[in-house]
């Protein structure tokens, strides 16, 4: 199964890129009602806010498998409660640190999450790091994959003292490219209107703890990521703009820095993580294995027959993971 991915199909009912994203994330099994129980614990961040961790509980000693979910996740998505499957059956430890505002509270603090979060990346790794005693290993989906890609650049080295390896599914690693796709045609409507259906009103939130944080009017106006990103995302976070935040957000220009086994894993019909925007082998360094199949959407990879599973990717992520 770990090599099972390069090859992936997608089952003849579950055709084209789009029916391969929506389908899964809203129908597949493991549905919400089989979601394993999992412990919440509230931690202090180092500005005085908060985030919330769900925790599932293994053996002593066993590997803590930490997953860092994508925009608008949390623990409750289906590739969150099939990874805490994967990690069940094998007797692991699973965290799910959620990012700011994604736990069903808003947080306090005049700042929400983004794709080039890594410092905040590298505080969540601390902590459970300090907790197992050993390296953990590390999974993000979409906007969590890019940003522990970018922690993982980041640190270098280092990383190796924090993380045994990582893996990163569906992460826009060319954010320009991205968002680009996703604010463009039929992905504006179906994804775009989506996404911003609860962002704006997460962001709304936000300027009624800070008023005059950013210019509200202009985030309402928002009909696109990039007109978002501009207006909200952007200046909370200390980027001049949404092309200097999606600059230095990408985890694509800077592969070549990570020095842990890391595993980047994106179907080429991704609808708005285009196929032309992924990086070759030569773009990366030896510590990276790029796995592109020609299918499997955006975090979808169904398998089975009807409604279909979304078990294969967890169940692959986790058996290289556990492997290096």
């Amino acid at each position: 199964m770990r090599e099972g991915l390069r090859d992936y199909r997608a089952p003849w009912w579950l055709p084209g890129g789009h029916l391969q994203t929506i389908w899964p994330a809203l129908f597949a099994k493991p549905r919400p009602s089989e979601a394993l129980r999992l412990d919440r614990e509230r931690w202090r961040a180092p500005d005085g806010d908060f985030i919330d961790v769900d925790h599932l509980a293994g053996a002593e000693g066993a590997p803590w498998l930490v997953l860092f979910h994508g925009l608008e996740g949390s623990s409750s998505s289906r590739y969150a409660i099939a990874f805490a499957q994967a990690a069940e059956q094998r007797g692991w430890r699973f965290s799910v640190p959620h990012f700011r505002g994604c736990s069903g509270e808003p947080n306090l603090a005049p700042r929400s999450y983004h794709s080039g979060d890594f410092e905040e990346i590298g505080w969540m790794l601390g902590r459970l790091r300090e907790r197992a005693g050993a390296p953990v290993i590390a999974a993000g989906v979409s906007l969590g994959g890019n940003a522990l890609l970018r922690w993982t650049e980041e640190a270098g080295e280092s990383a190796a003292q924090t993380v045994r390896a990582v893996a990163a599914i569906s992460a826009p690693l060319d954010l320009l490219a991205a968002g680009a796709a996703i604010d463009s045609g039929l992905n504006c409507q179906i994804y775009t209107r989506n996404f911003l259906r609860t962002m704006k009103p997460r962001a709304l939130a936000k300027w009624q703890q800070h008023p005059g944080l950013f210019d509200r009017d202009t985030m309402l106006a928002a009909t696109t990521l990039r007109a978002f990103d501009d207006a909200f995302t952007a200046p909370l976070h200390g980027f001049a703009d949404v092309d200097d935040y999606w600059t230095r957000a990408s985890a694509k220009p800077h592969l070549h820095r990570i020095r842990v086994p890391a595993l980047v894993l994106n179907a080429r019909n991704d609808p708005f993580v285009p196929g032309a925007s992924l990086p070759a082998p030569h773009q990366v360094g030896d510590h990276v294995t790029l796995v592109q199949p020609n299918h499997g959407g955006h975090v979808g990879f169904a398998t089975g027959p009807f409604p279909g599973y979304v078990r294969a990717m967890p169940e692959a992520v986790c058996a290289w993971l556990g492997a290096v």
